[in-house]
C-alpha cells in the first residue's frame, strides 16, 4: 500500500522565557492509504503536538511533512485551511462541537466549510452512521460524553477526507463508550478507504490499529 502521509525528522520544541522544551526529535512515521495506526506515549510527550504538525495547525523547527505527496511547507495558512476542510478530518479528546448549534448544525457547518452541497440531508445521514439520528436536533449540552464524541466523528467526516486524525478521543469515556467510539471509527475506515492516526493512552484499543507506534523521548517508534 502506498503512504498518504510522511512525516520526515520532524522537530519540534516550546520555549517559554529561557526555558526550551523540546517535545519531538527527528521523530519521522508513514501513515499508510486505507490502513489504522495507533500511536501512544506518557503524558507530555508530544502526541498532540505530532497531530497538530500532521494537520498543518502549527509548522516545525526541522524535518518535512508530506500529504500525498505535497509538502506542507509549500501551502500557505490559506492553502493549509483548504486542505483540512476538504481532506482532513481532526477529531480532539474535548470541546469539538460548536456550544449553541444543534449535533445537526454541528456537521452542518464543516459540510458547509468545505464547499459541500446538500447540507442538511448530508449532516442527518452522517449522523444516522453514528447511531444519533434521534439526537440530530440536540444541543451539545444535552448529549452524554459518548454520544458528543460521535457527533465529533460526524463532523469530522463531514467532506469525506482521505486522514482522519484522532487526539485522545476516548481518554474521558469509560471502556464500554470508548469501544463503541473507537468501532465508529475503524467502521469508517474500512467503509470508506479512509487513512487514521489515533492517539491513545489504552493500549487495547491501541492493539487494534494495523499500525502501533509510539512516541518515546521525541522519537517515534514501533510499540
Amino acid at each position: 500500500m502506498s503512504a498518504l502521509v510522511r512525516v520526515d525528522a520532524v522537530s519540534k520544541a516550546y520555549r517559554s522565557g529561557g526555558t526550551e522544551t523540546r517535545v519531538l526529535r527527528a521523530a519521522s512515521l508513514t501513515l499508510v492509504r486505507g490502513e489504522t495506526t495507533s500511536l501512544v506515549g506518557a503524558s507530555g510527550s508530544g502526541k498532540s503536538t505530532l497531530i497538530a504538525l500532521i494537520a498543518g495547525l502549527m509548522r516545525p523547527e526541522a524535518g518535512t511533512i508530506s500529504f500525498d505527496g505535497q509538502a506542507l511547507t509549500d501551502l500557505d495558512e490559506m492553502g493549509l485551511a483548504r486542505l483540512r476542510a476538504r481532506r482532513i478530518g481532526v477529531v480532539l479528546q474535548k470541546d469539538n462541537l460548536i456550544g449553541f448549534l444543534t449535533a445537526a448544525e454541528n456537521v452542518e457547518l464543516a459540510i458547509e466549510f468545505g464547499g459541500g452541497d446538500r447540507r442538511a440531508e448530508r449532516a442527518r445521514a452522517l449522523l444516522a452512521r453514528v447511531g444519533l439520528a434521534d439526537r440530530a436536533d440536540q444541543l451539545p449540552r444535552r448529549l452524554s460524553g459518548g454520544e458528543a464524541q460521535r457527533v465529533a466523528i460526524a463532523v469530522a467526516l463531514a467532506n469525506d477526507p482521505d486522514l482522519l486524525l484522532a487526539d485522545e478521543v476516548t481518554g474521558q469515556l469509560d471502556s464500554d463508550t470508548a469501544g463503541d467510539v473507537m468501532r465508529r471509527i475503524f467502521d469508517a475506515c474500512r467503509e470508506r478507504g479512509l487513512t487514521v492516526l489515533f492517539v491513545t493512552h489504552n493500549r487495547e484499543l491501541a492493539g487494534g490499529a494495523h499500525h502501533r507506534l509510539q512516541l518515546v523521548d521525541g522519537e517515534v517508534r514501533a510499540a
